[in-house]
């Protein structure tokens, strides 16, 4: 097989090798092969075309009309012409599956079933990444930028399963990379033949040819490895800045909002009343938790995630007190009174295999928490969280015992004044606040004898009294423009309901923040509770001295509002529109499994017989929504290429050392032009490590002026005068006799001047070296040549124009 077949081969296995990082995202994975068979008559096509030989460009061409023809074949048959042509009716029906296929990615978990339209995306995605590759490492010779659409195709791929065994397919990527670089190598270095295998080298160093005497390297080798070494890295760094592509907090935190990355740090602040709409309006009400418990009631059991407790005037934010190792028995809730009726309940809660959150859900107030791994606890915001990166809800199952807490209507009445500290800290608003929210506050609480009366009165008229519609369309912003516009509109959804009646309470002077979590759920007939995205909720929480932060609902159709804001009814009356039926209790019914002996509440937490293993089951939803799936292509090329930018001049020069190096052809002016490029190859290694070129001078005087001025001595020095006076012989000799061992004496005067160099020298040589101007400089030519024989061209149109016109018509043409 020859050089370039090898490499054509090798860019086909390491584009399918880089494919396989998608296979978890779709199931069943025959896609893949037909991308696989489709990607190889594609390398096929361009091995032919170069056989002809075709121009590189057209040879590009045929692959992209032979990519075209194939899935036009396998996905627009029915409307091409004789089933194979490409016609209008294919690509309106090409647009009809990308139509599908978007919709698909945002409707269906992972593993996605491979519908038409997600085929057509994977399958036209790979198609595309492998015509780059062939087209980089084998049409245009150019292996190490052919790295960079695999990279692409490996994030995107890790991105959006993020980051489940995607380890494992890093290696299978990295190696088909490797692969490549390492095929372009031994292609190059093939076409040196045996001009250099006479030249003799020190004990243990490797020999001029292709030996392997077991020394170091020779330089393209040493250049493949650090270009694999190099874009391995850019692999592991591009997924680690990359933003989060999740759906929000409820979906799992974003943006590096989670705890520290593994130094003991705090865990940072999010801001996820945003993410809230995006949440509700999810065309399918996924299943992110699934709860059992001993509560007697589930209809007031909600899972609380954070509360925000710092209102800036934009949103409504979570400020980081510091964290602890969460204690076997977490302390007792600030504010609250041993008088206070309270009952402590169990539940067992598990997380969806997609649902990633770096807090836990749990009941409010808990006073035990039990879970596997390294989680750290808020004694202020009473919230468990992640301490290492990685850490998150994910699959987790744990229990947690909480404190259902029943005041009395009298005991928030009676309620003294809050701490000095605490009422300072969460009555604060912003200058910014709209003079119409106290003023609207004042007038809604007007006649109300104590703080809880003004609570009351604030939860009822925004959910049953003021003529508020419940809407999740409505724009979600969350600062001093969007309440005055909700106090306006009087629409909304939980967000505006609960950040608007908490900055109403704090103008009365009641301390008040907004949590942010889950409403109760569905109960389930085996007694589960299950908790999905449409449950998303934020609720605001009041102080009240002797009973603590409390809950209040002043969302209208949203959860269900506290007994102790109820006003009390008369026996036998009806019930409260805000309170539930008693027959709609959430409360899930008894396992049917459970022994006659087993206590109540051990039955109502599934802990008798079978069930006592697991508690509730697991959500059967192991993936997550493939919305960011084009987003997140886009992110990962533009990040990519704003990577690469800053290593462009290092990447024209280690192109231009290898093209030097790689130089083809056996004859007697191959050899020659590789004499030529060796030397240049110094003189630009002296001048990115500060010896500048002089052109005026001769090869044996410009070795020497590098050899003084890079202070080279022994075998380094030879080496450079070794190959000035090859270069003398090519020029002036009347019989060229080109030199041999030129690679190792350009390796010798390259350690020689690094050596003799500063450590910032020789950074600066490597990632902006001066010798790059030179790409510039051709260009330039180039640009020149080409406009000169532009205007050389338009001049001869120009006199043979008044020709033309005098010729008969019936001569012309």
């Amino acid at each position: 097989m020859s050089g370039r077949g090898r490499v054509a081969l090798c860019a086909f296995a390491a584009t399918v090798m880089a494919a396989g990082a998608l296979l978890p995202l779709v199931s069943p994975a025959t896609w893949l092969v037909q991308a696989a068979v489709m990607v190889a008559v594609l390398s096929g096509v361009g091995a032919l075309a170069r056989r002809v030989p075709l121009a590189r460009a057209l040879t590009v061409a045929l692959q992209a009309v032979a990519a075209l023809v194939m899935l036009t074949v396998t996905f627009g048959g029915d409307r091409a012409l004789f089933g194979f042509l490409p016609a209008p009716g294919v690509f309106e029906e090409f647009g009809a599956l990308l139509t599908s296929g978007g919709e698909d990615v945002g409707q269906y978990a992972i593993p996605a079933p491979a519908t038409d339209g997600i085929r057509l995306m994977l399958i036209g995605g790979v198609l595309l990444i492998g015509l780059a590759v062939d087209a980089l490492a084998v049409t245009f010779r150019s292996a190490a930028p052919a790295g960079l659409p695999l990279l692409a195709l490996y994030s995107v791929a890790a991105g959006l399963s993020g980051g489940e065994q995607s380890w494992l397919w890093f290696p299978l990527a990295g190696a088909g990379y490797l692969l490549l670089l390492l095929a372009e190598s031994r292609d190059r270095l093939s076409q040196w033949g045996r001009v250099f295998g006479g030249a003799p080298r020190a004990p243990g160093r490797v020999s001029a040819g292709l030996g392997t005497g077991g020394g170091a390297a020779i330089a393209p080798v040493r250049t493949g490895r650090r270009i694999g070494v190099l874009a391995l890295g850019i692999a592991l760094a591009v997924p680690a800045v990359l933003p989060d592509l999740q759906g929000g907090l409820l979906v799992g935190t974003g943006g590096g909002s989670g705890p520290g990355v593994g130094r003991g740090a705090g865990i940072n602040e999010v801001t996820p009343l945003v993410s809230l709409k995006d949440d509700l309006n999810q065309a399918e009400d996924r299943e992110a938790l699934r709860y059992r418990t001993n509560a007697e009631d589930t209809s007031g059991l909600y899972l609380r995630i954070m509360a925000l407790d710092r209102f800036d005037g934009t949103t409504w934010r979570y400020t980081p007190r510091g964290f602890e190792d969460v204690p076997e028995r977490l302390p007792d809730a600030p504010g609250l009174r041993p008088d206070v009726s309270t009952t402590e309940i169990s539940t067992m809660i598990s997380a969806a295999g997609w649902y990633r959150q770096t807090y836990l859900p749990m009941p409010y107030p808990a006073t035990e928490v039990k879970i596997a791994g390294r989680w750290r606890f808020d004694p202020a915001g009473r919230m468990v969280g992640g301490r290492d990166r990685g850490v998150s809800t994910r699959g987790a199952s744990y229990q947690v015992n909480s404190l259902v807490v029943n005041p009395t209507r009298e005991q928030l009445a009676s309620a003294p004044r809050a701490p000095a500290a605490l009422l300072r800290e969460y009555t604060r608003v912003p200058a910014v606040l709209p003079a119409v929210v106290k003023s609207t506050a004042l007038r809604i609480t007007a006649g109300a004898a104590n703080d809880y009366e003004r609570a009351v009165k604030l939860q009822d008229w925004f959910a049953v009294d003021g003529g508020f519609t419940y809407d999740t369309q409505v724009e979600s912003g969350t600062g001093v423009a969007a309440i005055t516009r909700f106090l306006e509109d009087k629409e909304g959804f939980c967000v505006h309901f609960s950040f608007t009646m908490a900055a109403m309470a704090r103008t009365l002077g009641i301390p008040a923040r907004v949590a942010v979590g889950f409403a109760p759920g569905t109960p389930l007939p085996d007694g589960s509770v299950s908790v999905g995205l449409h449950d998303a909720h934020a609720w605001p929480e009041l102080y009240f001295e002797g009973v603590g932060w409390t809950r209040f609902e002043p969302t209208p159709s949203r959860g269900s509002a506290p007994e102790y804001t109820l006003p009390e009814a008369p026996a036998g009356s009806p019930s409260d529109p805000l309170q539930p039926e008693a027959s709609a209790s959430a409360a899930p019914s008894a396992a049917p499994s459970a022994s006659e002996s087993c206590p109540a509440q051990e039955r109502r937490l599934g802990a008798c017989g079978a069930a006592a293993a697991d508690g509730a089951a697991p959500p059967s939803d192991s993936g997550f929504s493939l919305t960011s799936w084009l987003l997140g292509a886009l992110i990962v090329s533009v990040v990519a290429l704003l990577l690469m930018v800053p290593l462009l001049p290092m990447f024209l020069r280690i192109r231009a050392r290898a093209r030097r190096l790689g130089s083809g052809g056996r004859t007697t002016a191959d050899a020659v032009a590789r004499t030529l490029g060796a030397w240049r190859e110094i003189i630009d290694t002296a001048w990115d490590l500060g010896v500048p070129p002089d052109d005026s001078l001769t090869p044996r005087k410009v070795a020497v002026r590098i050899v003084e001025r890079g202070r080279l001595a022994g075998e380094a020095a030879e080496a450079v005068h070794r190959v000035a006076g090859s270069v003398e012989q090519v020029l002036y000799a009347s019989r060229p006799q080109p030199g041999t061992g030129l690679t190792d004496d350009i390796e010798r005067a390259r350690e020689g001047l690094r050596a003799s160099a500063g450590r910032w020298t020789r950074l600066r040589a490597l990632l902006l070296p001066r010798s790059s101007i030179r790409v510039v400089w051709t260009v330039s030519e180039r640009w020149t040549a080409y406009l000169s024989r532009w205007e050389v061209q338009r001049l001869q149109f120009a006199r043979r124009l008044p020709v033309l016109r005098r010729r008969p018509s019936h001569e012309q043409g």
